[in-house]
């Protein structure tokens, strides 16, 4: 049976997931409600779990491409055999972009695959991190 891992997570807690050669998604691209003036009160202190969130995110040009080019991947490595693939989503925080996109895939992926697909959400109930300076 396959199995998919995906996980999200914030790249600025400094504890990436480990794994042997994951589909590795960068949401940094993505539209960041904390980064926007005007969603940032209405949206910041919900996650990418929240659909007014994940509609934020995933209304960002390029993001649907994003996941497409991932579930490709995927299907690269299942193509090869594996029976389980593991599928790293990061943003900084880890509680909108890389929650929202892993939101689109886990849909995705149910429809296109027989097989358990194990989400973790490493970041999702930690605080929102301090923006990096430049």
């Amino acid at each position: 049976m396959t199995t998919i891992r995906i996980t999200s997570y914030g790249t600025g807690h400094d504890d990436d997931p480990a794994a042997t050669d994951p589909v590795v998604v960068d949401t940094t691209s993505l539209h960041n409600p904390p980064d926007d003036p005007a969603v940032r009160a209405q949206l910041t202190q919900k996650t990418g779990r929240d659909i007014e969130v994940a509609r934020y995110v995933m209304a960002t040009p390029g993001a649907d491409r994003l996941v497409e080019t991932a579930m490709q991947q995927i299907r690269d490595r299942l193509a090869e055999g594996r029976h389980q693939v593991d599928v790293h989503v990061s943003c900084f925080g880890g509680r909108h972009r890389s929650v929202a996109l892993e939101l689109a895939f886990r849909l995705r992926v149910l429809h296109a695959f027989d097989g358990e697909v194990h989400v973790t959400h490493r970041h999702i109930a930690r605080p929102i991190l301090p923006r990096r300076s430049a």
